[in-house]
């Protein structure tokens, strides 16, 4: 998958990592993933499917986490949440909100599947037990789209690694990209000054 990264992703995976800051920034995060998502989408649909983006988006801020811990690199942890994303996408048949084609599920799948096995994580069930013990809120589907899919939002040929594009608009391959020696977590995004000292 190609992926960007920048002193945003940075900070946001110091905050997220920040006791108390972390709670703030996962909200924070979960809102900006979900308008994002949303604004892929059909206008006539988006609102039918904020409130499971949100509870979706919000489960997989703790497979980050995990993965970290996992010693993944940034750039991998935050691709294994795209990844799982784009299951839920294609299980809902919101194959307009895909980054990948689904024809490269199975091959991002394999890329980190000891990961995505230690925690019952697969294409069918995208959270694994990363699911909430009260679930996530439901939202209808699309599964005509599954029939002849477009995938106009997504980037084909990026399946056998994480292509992470930096801030000077270089492509690197692999996710090992150096974390630069100054990050403050108040520049993650929906964080400033303000509400990092509140």
């Amino acid at each position: 998958m190609k992926i960007r990264q920048n002193i945003r992703h940075w900070a946001a995976k110091k905050a997220l990592t920040t006791p108390v800051v972390g709670d703030v920034a996962n909200d924070k995060l979960v809102d900006l993933h979900t308008s994002i998502f949303l604004n892929k989408a059909d206008e006539d649909r988006r609102e039918e499917r904020r409130d499971h983006l949100d509870s979706f988006f919000d489960a997989t801020m703790d497979t980050y986490v995990a993965a970290l811990e996992a010693d993944f690199p940034e750039a991998e942890a935050r691709e294994i949440t795209h990844v799982q994303a784009n299951f839920d996408f294609f299980n809902h048949g919101w194959t307009e909100m895909m980054e990948i084609p689904g024809d490269e599920l199975e091959a991002h799948y394999r890329r980190y599947e000891s990961f995505f096995t230690d925690y019952g994580i697969t294409i069918d069930d995208p959270l694994g037990d990363f699911r909430p013990p009260d679930g996530i809120v439901d939202a209808p589907e699309t599964p005509e789209k599954l029939a002849s899919p477009e995938y106009e939002n997504a980037l084909a040929g990026f399946a056998d690694d994480v292509y992470v594009e930096t801030d000077d608009g270089e492509t690197v391959v692999g996710g090992d990209t150096e974390e630069p020696d100054e990050v403050d977590a108040a520049a993650a995004p929906g964080l400033d000054e303000d509400e990092a000292s509140a």
